[in-house]
């Protein structure tokens, strides 16, 4: 279902250790043409507990698509990426990896673990706002996204 037929803001999990980056992200979806809500956890064991609905997270919301950093505090998002996918009610989540890395051993595992893309950021500002909403574009207003 195309996330303009969901009949809801379209659920974004962001999971991003830097502030800076997060902003950013912020900054591009809130101009975006898809209603949305952004949802930041900060390490990767915060965004396995998001996802349970564990903890302070046990009313958070199935996110429709799910935009990882891969370098982040407690639990890097390899390893998140690792369980979600391992996981038979999460795995159908589509994935974006938003990272810094270019590290082909980095693009290639990513991919061995069924991420949806792999994204790197950019340095400069607006490749970096450009970047967002070419993911936002894609995901949110071409690609069908599974139901809940």
């Amino acid at each position: 279902m195309k996330a303009e037929q969901l009949g809801r803001p379209v659920e974004i999990l962001l999971a991003e250790d830097n502030p800076a980056d997060v902003r950013l992200t912020q900054e591009a979806l809130r101009d975006a043409k898809v209603h949305n809500n952004l949802s930041v956890v900060t390490d990767g064991v915060e965004a396995m507990a998001f996802l349970r609905r564990q903890g302070a997270y046990a009313n958070a919301p199935r996110p429709d698509v799910i935009l990882l950093d891969l370098n982040m505090p407690r639990k890097d998002g390899r390893q998140v990426l690792a369980e979600i996918k391992a996981d038979e009610g999460l795995k159908s989540i589509p994935i974006v990896v938003l990272t810094s890395s270019q590290a082909e051993e980095d693009i290639l595992r990513a991919y061995n673990l069924n991420v949806n893309c792999y994204v790197t950021k950019p340095v400069e500002l607006d490749q970096f706002l450009k970047v967002v909403k070419s993911i936002e574009n894609f995901w949110l207003e071409i690609v069908a996204l599974p139901e809940k």
